[in-house]
């Protein structure tokens, strides 16, 4: 059996949910892990951290990673989430490392990059557009109406889990969701510049790959049995594997294929989420990642073997192609937040978990701190896991488990009102 190589770095960022997964797979493996964390170094020696990089500043982070890998060689440099994607490419590309192209990387994280690419391939993309901040609101409508059409979504071209993606059904509700992304993004000190694209009617699933020398591996495919019809798209469950025919699924796998190969990805994760309808498998975005949050809790393959650990393996150049998902049904619910304000206390916990077929349920909110619901949020109350016989009794448990929770949220009183109280 090939011997593992010691070392990979991990790019993380302080939201990150995913770091003691790799963490606990790689000491499973015998693989030494160093966290770059994207945070000043000050904070980064505070946390316990090896290395800080700033994302902002690739070049930056990339000379720091190179002359780090002088002293101590790396066998990849991996990023946990989709915010250190590019910079694992390009960080890679200089240490001569397996890695994606640093353009494939770098569409996977632009919504206007992607569709641009999947439409010069001919893979199933619905009509869209960009708009500049400079952009009038009255050349906006006039230009969805005859290149777009309704209903159609607005979405930035940056941000993931749904953040910021909103339907609008006429040209009112066009301008109106323009104006809240706009407003957002400017929150968020970025360029106000957004995509609108024809809304894509059908059932929804995602597909958690690996690309093996170009070729898609398929580890999972998930049901999201709740409609995502909008007027936001906040994902819920979670459920595999999948009850599409298996034609479907196959269409599906070869979308999603399809849509790596124009976009250029060649090695690693493939997270991809499809809207399926009469017309065939439409892809909503493919990501050169793997699945967010604690969802990959979910998946277990030969052995017992964790998601990150088949990563992990992959990236040390071992052999995943035969490897292959439990058999057993699973599934996650990502407990939605119900509205806005401050979270006082949770129960019904213990009644959750002693529901049949429940494996866990971990509430990651902090208490005390604001809650803030999509579009302009982009966390979960937490996660319930559920296992079973077959999909149908996963997704029954995870919803009856979730019937069990109570969240006592406070409304948030404004600052206006605090000060003259």
């Amino acid at each position: 059996m090939n011997e593992i190589p010691q070392r990979i770095m991990l790019l993380t960022t302080p939201q990150t949910y995913r770091a003691q997964a790799f963490v606990a797979a790689a000491d499973k493996l015998g693989i030494e892990i160093v966290q770059a964390l994207d945070l000043p170094q000050a904070l980064a020696d505070q946390w316990g951290m090896q290395l800080s990089v700033d994302l902002r500043e690739p070049d930056t982070a990339v000379s720091t990673i190179v002359a780090y890998a002088q002293k101590r060689p790396l066998a990849a440099v991996m990023a946990v989430d989709d915010a250190g994607a590019l910079l694992a490419a390009q960080a890679s590309r200089a240490l001569g490392l397996p890695h994606n192209d640093v353009a494939a990387a770098e569409a996977a994280r632009d919504k206007f990059k992607m569709r641009q690419m999947l439409a010069a391939a001919q893979v199933a993309s619905p009509p869209f557009r960009r708009f500049l901040a400079q952009d009038s609101t009255e050349t906006m409508a006039a230009q969805v109406a005859s290149e777009i059409g309704y209903p159609c979504i607005v979405k930035p071209l940056h941000l993931n889990g749904s953040r910021g993606v909103i339907r609008a059904n006429n040209a009112a509700e066009l301008r109106e969701a323009a104006a809240r992304v706009r407003s957002m993004l400017q929150q968020m000190n970025a360029d106000p510049v957004f995509l609108v694209e024809r809304f894509i009617p059908g059932v929804e699933v995602a597909l958690e790959g690996v690309l093996v020398n170009s070729r898609l591996q398929v580890l999972a495919l998930f049901d999201k049995p709740d409609p995502l019809d909008g007027p936001f798209f906040e994902e819920t469950i979670y459920v595999t594997p999948s009850r599409l025919p298996q034609k479907t699924q196959d269409l599906i796998a070869a979308t999603t294929a399809d849509g790596a190969r124009a976009l250029g990805l060649q090695t690693g994760s493939v997270h991809a989420e499809l809207r399926i309808n009469e017309e065939g498998a439409w892809i909503v975005e493919v990501n050169g990642r793997s699945i967010g949050g604690l969802c990959s809790q979910t998946l277990r393959f030969d052995m017992g073997m964790s998601l990150e650990e088949l990563l992990l393996r992959q990236a040390c150049g071992l052999d995943v192609s035969g490897l292959q998902r439990e058999q057993q049904a699973s599934g996650v619910m990502m407990i939605p937040i119900p509205h806005g304000g401050i979270l006082r206390g949770f129960s019904g916990v213990e009644a959750a978990k002693a529901t049949p077929h429940i494996d866990d349920i971990t509430i990651t909110a902090p208490l005390n701190n604001r809650l803030v619901p999509l579009p302009e949020g982009e966390s979960y109350l937490g996660f319930i896991f559920a296992s079973g016989e077959d999909p149908a009794v996963v997704e029954a448990a995870l919803r009856q488990a979730h019937s069990c929770l109570q969240f006592k949220i406070d409304e948030e009183i404004p600052l206006q009102l605090v000060r003259k109280a």
